[in-house]
């Protein structure tokens, strides 16, 4: 009775995917070669070494945070979980040369959307390596992580984590 008085109570679903967001191949976050990400300092999550140098939304969420440099970028998905995505290791170094943003501080993104595009042949010249960790930096918020093992990722499509927030 008091249901239909007052409607029906929606329900915000705790459960999201998160989508690769780089074409190349999965890989756990142990294999990364840089401690920082491998030990897992930052928050827990995957790599990919990327195929090519687009990097699309793999949450419908915000961009939070965008480096001055363009070598990594920080969204908020719509559960509340952080996600940090950093372009290749050693390219804070590169000052921006060879990344493009295509979406700023703020703006909304959908899974798929073009957030920066970079030039792996110059990441692959002048930095270490173009693993790209993509890394949970608010688990505390999350009851449970699901990686995906590692496979070829198809950008936008392939599930790399399901996540159930608290």
């Amino acid at each position: 009775m008091f249901k239909k008085l007052f409607g029906k109570k929606e329900e915000i679903s705790r459960d999201e995917t998160v989508y690769a967001p780089m074409q190349g191949k999965l890989v756990p976050l142990e294999e990364v070669p840089d401690p920082v990400f491998s030990q897992k300092m930052m928050g827990d999550g995957a790599a990919i070494i990327p195929a090519e140098g687009k990097v699309v939304a793999p949450v419908n969420g915000e961009v939070i945070q965008l480096f001055h440099t363009k070598h990594a970028i920080g969204l908020r998905s719509e559960t509340g979980m952080e996600l940090l995505i950093h372009i290749g290791l050693e390219t804070v170094s590169m000052n921006g040369e060879g990344f493009e943003a295509h979406v700023k501080e703020g703006d909304k993104v959908s899974v798929g959307d073009l957030l920066i595009s970079c030039d792996l042949g110059l990441i692959n010249e002048k930095a270490s390596s173009t693993i790209t960790p993509i890394v949970i930096t608010n688990g505390d918020i999350l009851e449970s992580v699901e990686k995906a093992d590692a496979q070829e990722t198809d950008l936008g499509k392939t599930k790399i984590f399901e996540v159930k927030a608290k």
